[in-house]
């Protein structure tokens, strides 16, 4: 998996993410969050072992991608499988943060 360095401004639609086709994740950020720029080395490591599709989503107030999938706290990370969110972990510091990604990565389709 491609990890993405920047976050892009949110003009991809959740019809669009809906409309996917196998593993992505999804990271909605910012990048003058602090949260965000601590778990980028983590993120980068974990990216690194599977085969999936990284999108960062520039969040913030008023952005509806993000509202539509419900995020609160940055930095939040969805895994999805053909559009569908399999699982999420929010503000990720140590790997066993992520474990309900790797588990979900790991039993595969």
């Amino acid at each position: 998996m491609a990890f993405a360095r920047e976050y892009s401004p949110s003009d991809i639609t959740r019809a669009d993410i809906d409309a996917g086709s196998g593993w992505m994740l999804l990271e909605f950020g910012t990048g003058w969050c602090g949260h965000c720029s601590a778990a980028q080395p983590l993120l980068q490591k974990f990216l690194g072992g599977y085969d999936a599709t990284h999108l960062k989503v520039e969040d913030g107030k008023g952005r509806p991608l993000g509202r539509s999938f419900a995020v609160k706290l940055w930095p939040t990370v969805i895994l999805l499988r053909d559009g569908q969110e399999i699982a999420r972990a929010v503000r990720p510091h140590e790997r066993e943060d992520l474990a309900p990604l790797i588990d979900a990565l790991e039993r595969g389709p």
